[in-house]
């Protein structure tokens, strides 16, 4: 089974990952997470200002920031992937989250095929919050069709340079499996989720019914972008997550 670790400062658990990002969070007792969408995508050095901005609001601290979705011009190279990187960990190092080479942050990071930003963005982020709620909340991490942390995607793609209907099929079920993983290590499931999304500009057409509805992963619907995900080379993305207070904030 996955394991988890604790980010305690900032109110919630998570399931290690690469250095970039965790694979999922979710809230400690006592604690619940809050979304907030962007009503357009913000360039990612006033996203940060922004979220500081939200985070004070809140009187929460810097480490209570825990997911984030980031929207990106294009899909990256390997090399320009771990540049973006290295980068966007920064500020998290400056926050007090990124340490020891262990990052908690889940998130996920696609990119829009018509009408993409001109340079990376948020699009959304999650935070903790102090609850007495008795519900857990919870987000786990984008996913393409390739296990992490293996030195490269490419040599790992599932179907790699295939987009017919059958090769898509083994690509959903491979990222459907992988969040279901994922939930598992905090023992929840898709009847757990209040949202999931899919990010492809394939059809999906042929297997939502067999591979994505049937087994629970759009009980309350499926949130479709047509986007790619962020390195070349994968066709077929996911994210889900279970969040009681969502909300809309203006650019």
């Amino acid at each position: 089974m996955t394991s988890t670790a604790e980010m305690a400062a900032g109110g919630y658990a998570y399931i290690p990952g690469v250095f970039q990002y965790s694979a999922g969070v979710a809230a400690l007792p006592g604690h619940a997470i809050v979304r907030v969408r962007f009503s357009e995508v913000v360039p990612l050095e006033e996203g940060f200002r922004r979220i500081a901005e939200t985070l004070d609001a809140a009187g929460r601290p810097r480490t209570a920031f825990c997911a984030c979705e980031l929207r990106s011009p294009g899909q990256f190279s390997e090399e320009g992937f771990t540049a973006f990187n290295e980068a966007y960990v920064g500020t998290l190092k400056s926050w007090g989250i990124f340490k020891d080479g262990a990052n908690p942050v889940a998130r996920a990071n696609v990119c829009p095929e018509i009408d993409p930003p001109g340079v990376p963005g948020f699009h959304a982020f999650s935070y903790t919050v102090e609850s007495a709620a008795a519900e857990r909340s919870f987000v786990i991490a984008g996913s393409g069709e390739a296990p992490e942390g293996k030195g490269n995607y490419h040599d790992q793609i599932v179907r790699c340079g295939e987009t017919g209907p059958e090769a898509m099929r083994e690509k959903a079920r491979w990222v459907l499996g992988e969040m279901e993983r994922r939930m598992a290590a905090f023992g929840v499931s898709w009847a757990d989720t209040t949202g999931a999304q899919l990010y492809t500009v394939h059809n999906v057409h042929g297997f939502l019914a067999e591979e994505i509805v049937a087994r629970g992963a759009a009980r309350h619907g499926l949130t479709w972008h047509y986007h790619r995900p962020p390195v070349v080379g994968l066709e077929y993305e996911m994210d889900c997550r279970r969040v009681l207070k969502e909300r809309v904030q203006p650019v």
